[in-house]
């Protein structure tokens, strides 16, 4: 059983785990989940590195925002969180990134601003450049296009529909009782203590809107195709997100390896051996 820490942030908690010695990998989840994704993951790194995974501020066992709206937990409300957390722990040496989803966004955009703290990015699942309609996957675009609207309202803060259906109709296995509740948890109360899980969604950049994560979107994959730095991507058989087009693209980057695993968006509950191997493969070569 992994056990997390908590550390006070602008006097908010933020919970993380941190376990094991080595060199340091830093894990970064994305939406709906928390540092609870990558429990198996961690359980095999430990014994060789240093694994620090945070819940995302509102998510996990991280405190919820105050005076919470619609507008709340955008991408770089999260960005700021994560760096003050990053500052506070004071890394003393160079880090891997292990990212998924929206943690992907916020680690590459971090590698983009601080290359100099990175040595290498292991990304899966991930938001690799803007993206059309037509590059989302078929059975979700009408789920996540409600979810842009009014009736998105509804669909997180009153039927918490990440968590209920959208998360565990993206895995492969059936996850247990326990490890519902363990997702379930954060989010149990209706109304805005769900939102997180409806803002994340609403900042996806379709079609360039919002125009502002777009750029920031747009600058990072740029960025990392032509990077140097070293690159892990652990492309998902069948997947969901990093497929076509997107998944075209980020073959392109530079000094990267492949490898595939089984799963489909949310990996890490299918697949957690393997990714654990090669993440550990690819750091020690």
């Amino acid at each position: 059983m992994i056990k997390k820490k908590a550390i006070r942030v602008d006097g908010k908690k933020i919970a993380y785990v941190d376990e094991g010695k080595g060199q340091t990998l830093f894990f970064i989840h994305g939406n709906p989940t928390s540092s609870y994704l990558w429990r198996n993951i961690i359980n095999h790194l430990k014994l060789n590195f240093r694994c620090i995974a945070p819940d995302l501020i509102g998510m996990g066992d991280s405190e919820k925002l105050d005076n919470i709206s619609l507008e709340s937990y955008s991408f770089f409300e999260h960005k700021e969180w994560l760096n003050k957390f990053i500052k506070k722990i004071n890394l003393e040496e160079k880090i891997y990134f292990i990212v998924h989803d929206w943690g992907s966004a916020l680690g590459f955009d971090f590698t983009r601003e601080n290359k100099e703290m990175v040595s290498g990015i292991a990304y899966m699942e991930a938001i690799v450049c803007p993206l059309t309609w037509n590059d989302w996957p078929e059975d979700a675009k009408n789920i996540f296009q409600l979810l842009r609207s009014e009736v998105g309202v509804d669909l997180i803060h009153n039927k918490n529909v990440f968590i209920e259906r959208i998360l565990p109709s993206s895995i492969l296995r059936k996850l247990s009782i326990e490890e519902m509740e363990n997702y379930r948890k954060p989010f149990l109360k209706k109304g805005y203590d769900r939102q997180p899980t409806l803002s994340w969604p609403r900042q996806i950049p379709f079609e360039g809107e919002p125009s502002r994560v777009n750029k920031v979107v747009k600058d990072y994959s740029e960025f990392m195709k032509d990077s140097n730095m070293r690159k892990l991507f652990i492309n998902a058989i069948p997947g969901s997100i990093l497929v076509g087009r997107q998944r075209d693209f980020c073959r392109t980057w530079n000094n990267q390896k492949e490898v595939s695993v089984k799963g489909l968006h949310f990996l890490q509950e299918d697949s957690p051996n393997e990714i654990a191997n090669e993440i550990g493969m690819w750091i020690h070569n």
